[in-house]
């Protein structure tokens, strides 16, 4: 039998940037007709390694080969003239346009003459061709976000990839969408088409792929190894270093009383249209509600208004006996309100300041840090210092910039900030997001210390796996409502993600 044939071959590439050396030495090859999966912590340099490939950033060691030929690969252009094509996590296509229109957006050909009927025919023949149901005529503002990825892969398919690059591609769909982009992959390597697949959600890895190449520090520590007759623990090991607890052990506790209660709220999203509709729910002390749904469907709006961020139309919002409506994002903190937002550096924290900065961002107005009206440094530093070992994160100091510190690091400097002050209610939205499994089972230890500790924790996440292992109840939002709510320890996957997808069990 011949040996398999190689698309890709990256040999020995370096990258630095100040300070840090993201691609020690690298080697990756993929082969054609496979699903070739890149694991590692944030931080090992994976994007680094997939955006050579891409174009986004050239190596400044090494060398890549295209079938068989040495590839010079300066920008996305190049690539794309390769045959390669990467399909990021956030899309970018524009909502008033249609479908074929993104598609060919920034196409050389036709220079003068734009022959639309003609592209809208081609973009249907690869949709049938590889099982990717959209309408070339469809607006995209019109499609679920599984079809708007659909749309991203269509693109690059449109423009003869051959070699695609998926970068945390379930990370926004339902678990039913999940499964038709694995059926599409397997049609597309069937047809000789190869993925490098990128993804922090190991069973993920286990099901779809052929070989696995692992990442830690910049380096490979396990190239091109099949998966076959791993499980979850092995491939864990291989990322981190040690074994990782998946199903962490919850205790049993009684809710206690309510804690948040909304009832009835409305609120606008940015654009003035209508996100959050007549929208009810409650959480309970020492519990944890997990809200499951599909991104864009109000879960941003929804926390907040509990925060202050975001005023209401109608409706109240209560925080046991305090009327939380209209107050303030300070006057709600100070009732006893954390919150662990959505965009870390954006605004989770300040990232050109320093660690010690960002921790004392809630209390620096309160003895022992504050002194009259200034600072009491010598506090700030020591009352950190604490912070930083109670909460394990990995800095040079409490003086580093915050900014510089991997995505598992800056979560915990959040948490850190937001759990020290004794919160009645927190809550956290997608709080490991982009992290690897060591990061994320930090977190997961540290929002159930929460919940018993007295704590109600609104969880807003679209990872179901995390809504699964560490909530007590689980509801679904779609179109800015509460349309279904379990007991998570029997929740129906398939009946969870038809309501994320707003269809009902009854009608499927």
């Amino acid at each position: 039998m011949p040996p398999p044939t190689n698309v890709v071959e990256m040999k020995q590439i370096v990258k630095r940037f100040p300070g840090v050396l993201a691609n020690d030495h690298v080697d990756l090859d993929l082969r054609q007709g496979e699903i070739h999966a890149l694991l590692g912590e944030n931080g090992a340099g994976k994007s680094t390694l997939t955006n050579i490939l891409a174009g986004l950033y050239r190596a400044d060691e090494g060398e890549i080969f295209v079938n068989g030929q040495r590839a010079d690969i300066g920008s996305p252009r190049d690539a794309i003239r390769c045959g390669i094509g990467m399909i990021y996590q956030h899309f970018m296509l524009v909502p008033s346009q249609t479908v074929t229109e993104n598609i060919i957006l920034g196409l050389d050909e036709p220079r003068f003459f734009l022959n639309l009927p003609k592209a809208e025919k081609r973009v249907a023949e690869l949709s049938n061709q590889f099982g990717l149901k959209v309408d070339p005529r469809a607006h995209i503002w019109q499609l679920s976000v599984g079809e708007q990825q659909r749309v991203e892969i269509l693109k690059m398919l449109y423009r003869g990839a051959n070699i695609l690059i998926l970068d945390e591609p379930t990370a926004v769909l339902t678990p039913q969408e999940a499964h038709e982009l694995f059926e599409t992959l397997r049609s597309m390597t069937a047809q000789g088409r190869s993925v490098i697949f990128i993804s922090h959600h190991l069973d993920e890895i286990l099901e779809i792929a052929d070989r696995v190449t692992v990442m830690q520090k910049g380096r490979v520590t396990a190239a091109g190894v099949s998966p076959k007759g791993m499980t979850k623990n092995d491939l864990a090991r291989l990322m981190v270093g040690r074994d990782v607890v998946f199903a962490l052990a919850k205790k049993k506790i009684e809710p206690g009383d309510v804690v948040l209660e909304i009832e009835n709220v409305r609120a606008l999203n940015d654009r003035g249209l209508p996100a959050l509709q007549n929208l009810s729910l409650q959480v309970r002390a020492n519990e944890i509600l997990g809200v499951a749904g599909v991104a864009g469907n109000g879960q941003r709006e929804l926390s907040q208004v509990i925060t202050g961020l975001r005023p209401i139309v109608s409706g109240r919002i209560h925080l046991g006996a305090y009327d939380l409506t209209d107050h303030s994002p300070g006057e709600i903190f100070n009732l006893g309100v954390g919150h662990i937002p959505e965009d870390r550096l954006g605004s989770g924290l300040a990232s050109g300041l320093d660690v010690m900065h960002n921790l004392i961002l809630r209390r620096y107005k309160e003895p022992p840090i504050a002194r009259g009206i200034s600072i009491n440094w010598g506090v700030a530093d020591k009352v950190s210092q604490n912070l930083v070992a109670t909460f394990d994160i990995s800095t040079p100091g409490v003086h580093t910039r915050v900014g510089t510190l991997s995505g598992g690091n800056t979560q915990k400097v959040i948490l850190a900030r937001e759990i020290s002050t004794r919160p009645d209610l927190l809550v956290a939205v997608h709080p490991t997001r982009g992290l690897d499994v060591g990061a994320t089972e930090a977190v997961h230890k540290l929002l159930l210390q929460q919940r018993e500790q007295g704590a109600a924790i609104l969880l807003i996440s679209e990872d179901l796996d995390e809504l699964l292992a560490i909530s007590d109840r689980i509801a679904v939002i779609f179109d800015g409502q509460i349309v279904g709510e379990m007991p998570a320890e029997n929740a129906d996957i398939e009946k969870i993600g038809l309501m994320m997808a707003g269809t009902s069990a009854e009608t499927k």
